[in-house]
C-alpha cells in the first residue's frame, strides 16, 4: 500500500480507503485524517462505541449477536441471533467493549463488532 497512514485506535498498517474516509479491516475504525487533524485526540474518544453497522450504542441498549461466538475456556456458544439486554460500555484493553448477562451463559463480555442494535 502506498499509504503510511495506521489505525489510530488500534495501529494497523492495513488499513484503506473507501471515499474520504479511511477504513480498518482489523478493528472496524473509520476515520477522516484530515478531521483528526483538526480536532485531535479529543475527536477519536467523542466518537464513542459502534455496532457492526456504524449505529452507535449507549448503556442500557439491547443487541443482537450477528454470529456463533465460542466461549473461551468452555464449550458453550452464543448463537447468532441471540438478544442481549441491558448492556453495559466498558473500556476493554482487549477490544472487549460490552459487558453484558446472557441468558444461559451468564456474565461475559462482547466485542462491539460482533453485535448490532436492537
Amino acid at each position: 500500500m502506498d499509504s503510511e497512514l495506521k489505525c489510530p485506535q488500534c495501529g494497523s498498517e492495513h488499513v484503506y480507503q473507501d471515499g474520504s474516509l479511511w477504513i480498518c479491516p482489523e478493528c472496524a475504525h473509520e476515520w477522516n485524517p484530515e478531521a483528526t487533524a483538526e480536532s485531535g485526540a479529543e475527536g477519536s474518544q467523542e466518537q464513542g462505541v459502534r455496532d457492526a453497522n456504524g449505529n452507535m450504542l449507549a448503556d442500557g441498549d439491547s443487541v443482537t449477536v450477528i454470529k456463533d461466538l465460542k466461549v473461551k475456556g468452555s464449550s458453550l456458544v452464543v448463537k447468532g441471533g441471540t438478544k442481549v439486554k441491558n448492556i453495559r460500555l466498558v473500556d476493554g484493553a482487549d477490544g472487549h467493549n460490552i459487558a453484558c448477562k446472557i441468558d444461559g451463559i451468564g456474565a461475559m463480555n462482547l466485542k462491539s463488532e460482533f453485535v448490532k442494535k436492537a
